[in-house]
């Protein structure tokens, strides 16, 4: 008897029409209940398997639109660039400006990582070290985690961005003193404020700031890492011989 043949066509179209799906449902549009014969098939497409919701639904890397942090979502449901949670968690810690909490990569990847980091720390794939009384997450290789531990520390020590809701104040009117204060600074001001702003945001802070503020990008990273380098220009914002003309006593005639 002739072995029965599955085409791998039949997963494409499925999730080239769907976007994602489940192995229960890649097993009945190709016709088998074994599930070998699925991940055989889905091989030479290119696929990938969520980070979230325990790894339950498949997509095809043609499919897939990562943003810049290398994530994609559908339906709830997320992928990344870098494959498992583990492999993500391990990616974002270790390319992070000033490491991370708990909390903060939580957000980033949209899923609780507690048990995650434990065991990257575990494994000795991140380091981890107290900072204002939490674990702080960082890479492993020790000229890394020190510009990661210095940037954290930093932030850290000045005052956060202010929460409108604590000052009972709009958010757009908070916006509104935010970029008055800001059209007040000179250029030089101006940059090393965007990047101060940037680092307090963290992960993609450049490219928010850039929007806000109506900057490129290059602007706010370059004055991010003037901070961090301690390269500021101290110079006389007006020029001297500037300002307003003095004005002599008039004498009667």
């Amino acid at each position: 008897m002739r072995p029965l043949s599955f085409r791998s066509d039949e997963l494409r179209s499925l999730l080239l029409r769907n976007k994602i799906a489940t192995l229960d449902e890649l097993k009945q549009a190709l016709g088998t209940s074994v599930n070998v014969t699925v991940f055989r098939k889905l091989k030479p497409l290119g696929y990938l398997t969520s980070y979230s919701h325990r790894g339950r639904y498949y997509t095809l890397r043609d499919v897939a639109r990562f943003d810049d942090a290398g994530l994609w979502s559908q339906e709830g449901v997320w992928f990344s660039r870098f494959g498992t949670l583990l492999a993500s968690a391990e990616a974002f810690v270790n390319r992070s400006l000033r490491g991370f909490f708990a909390d903060e990569l939580a957000r980033a990847l949209h899923v609780e990582v507690q048990d995650t980091l434990h065991q990257l720390a575990q494994q000795q794939r991140v380091a981890r070290e107290i900072v204002s009384g939490r674990y702080l997450y960082t890479a492993t290789e020790r000229a890394i985690r020190g510009g990661q531990l210095l940037t954290r520390r930093t932030v850290e020590a000045v005052p956060t961005a202010a929460d409108a809701s604590v000052l009972q104040v709009a958010e757009k009117e908070l916006k509104a003193s935010f970029l008055l204060f800001y059209s007040l600074l000179d250029e030089q001001q101006r940059r090393l404020f965007a990047g101060l702003e940037s680092l307090k945001l963290g992960r993609g802070g450049d490219r928010r700031l850039a929007d806000f503020l109506q900057l490129d990008p290059h602007t706010v990273s370059r004055g991010r890492q003037q901070l961090l380098a301690q390269e500021v220009e101290v110079e006389r914002t007006r020029r001297t011989g500037g300002g307003r003309v003095p004005v002599g006593k008039k004498r009667p005639k």
